[in-house]
């Protein structure tokens, strides 16, 4: 039996985006697969405050900082990135509360995972936030090889996996200092952003990218523009490459990007990215046939995000479960930021995330933050949500009523049982944390 058009605008809101608003549900019922389309088709990108500073100036500064050595200098410079990484986390929490395209930012935060940079190197922590703005947000509704060239030639991401200082053995500079390529970004690349682990490459694949890619770096500060990328011929592996079976003659930095393009428009690229957007969009274990409709859209597209977003808006699986989906935590704030139209300072955002283990941009690997129930829930983290709502809720002022609010933000989806759960709550604030931490509004 189809869901009705009002249990479709909460799957809408909540899969698609965070969660409603006000009275937003009501707005979405009207219908809710256009609500979702056409914010793809018509993306808003929210204004970021014109303060928070691009990549290149703070890596321009990490390496002022490196190259001077002085322990003053390094405190200024963590205590900069400290400012703004809390900065970053506010204005990026606010876009995805006050949006009225909050299906764009849900992307813009899934491709950015896909992409991942982390923290967890301390040196990129001033600028990933920046690399979300300048190498996926642009590109969410375009073409999957302008974002995939953009983020692999990134500061962040290059410093990141360790391409900046990788050197060809047989470079000029190689060859007088004895230095050798370093595997990490071509093996990402191949593994993670692009076929996937059971993609098809070997070793020697991941080897022949290492050594094309090799060049691919920032900028130093004695060049023209410091802290952006830049390709040193010096230290690029000289002669030709094979690649997956094809050969890629001695091309300088044409020769990654010739290499990129034929990732991007693989099959293998296709599979992957459609299997971890029916991951995300679907169920943890998403059906075959979902995932070989959205394939089938990426390789007829060229890899059109647009078109490969409305696949997936297209598939009924994405329809059937409205709570198929177990929120990550930050996931799980955004959404209650959103409903309850209050963002509360960085500082306490940023305490929340990290005791519930989703700190933006800290992932503990390349391969991003995990898109499963299993991933996410133990007694204790269940334990640890349950806490944070309350003490979110204890800090939401002039909370609305309760059951309003639930009714506007889960609607037809709301089980009776919840609903009187949260009516019989001793007060505004706890019957708030009830309805932040019933089942239904903790998955998607």
């Amino acid at each position: 039996m189809a869901a009705s058009a009002a249990f479709e605008a909460v799957v809408a809101a909540t899969r698609f985006g965070y969660a409603a608003r006000g009275d937003e549900l009501s707005a979405i019922a009207a219908d809710p697969r256009g609500w979702v389309t056409r914010q793809i088709d018509q993306p808003v990108q929210p204004p970021f405050p014109a303060a928070l500073p691009p990549s290149q100036r703070m890596v321009a500064a990490l390496l002022q900082m490196r190259r001077d050595k002085q322990q003053t200098d390094r405190k200024a410079f963590n205590d900069q990135v400290r400012d703004v990484y809390l900065a970053e986390l506010t204005a990026r929490t606010n876009a995805a509360v006050s949006s009225p395209t909050p299906v764009i930012e849900r992307l813009v935060h899934f491709w950015s995972n896909h992409f991942t940079v982390s923290g967890f190197r301390p040196f990129v922590r001033g600028f990933a936030f920046a690399f979300e703005r300048e190498a996926i947000r642009p590109h969410v509704t375009g073409r999957f090889v302008d974002m995939l060239l953009a983020a692999e030639r990134h500061p962040a991401m290059l410093l990141y996996l360790d391409n900046a200082l990788s050197i060809g053995p047989d470079s000029f500079v190689g060859q007088r200092r004895d230095k050798g390529i370093n595997e990490n970004f071509g093996r990402e690349m191949l593994e993670l952003h692009t076929l996937g682990v059971d993609g098809g490459y070997t070793q020697a694949d991941v080897i022949a990218l290492a050594r094309i890619l090799t060049g691919w770096s920032v900028a130093r500060l004695n060049d023209a523009e410091p802290g952006t990328f830049k390709f040193y011929p010096q230290i690029h592996e000289p002669g030709p490459k094979q690649l997956l079976g094809k050969v890629y003659a001695e091309a300088g930095e044409q020769e990654g990007i010739a290499a990129l393009r034929d990732l991007a428009n693989h099959p293998a690229t296709a599979h992957h990215i459609a299997f971890k957007l029916a991951q995300h969009f679907v169920a943890d274990a998403p059906p075959r046939a979902a995932v070989d409709q959205i394939a089938k859209v990426f390789r007829n597209t060229g890899g059109n995000f647009a078109a490969v977003s409305k696949a997936v808006v297209a598939l009924e699986a994405a329809w059937s479960k409205p709570f198929g989906k177990m929120r990550t935590p930050g996931d799980m704030v955004t959404a209650a930021c959103r409903a309850a139209n209050f963002t509360p300072p960085a500082p306490f955002l940023a305490g929340g995330l990290r005791t519930l283990n989703q700190m933006p941009f800290y992932a503990p690997s390349p391969a991003g933050w995990p898109d499963d129930a299993a991933s996410w829930i133990s007694p204790e983290a269940v334990l640890r949500r349950a806490e944070w709502c309350e003490t979110f809720a204890n800090r939401v002022p002039g909370p609305s009523d309760p059951i309003v609010l639930a009714n506007a933000t889960l609607g037809e989806a709301l089980p009776a049982d919840t609903l009187q759960a949260i009516r019989r709550a001793p007060s505004r604030r706890a019957g708030v944390a009830l309805l932040l931490a019933a089942p239904e509004f903790q998955r998607r």
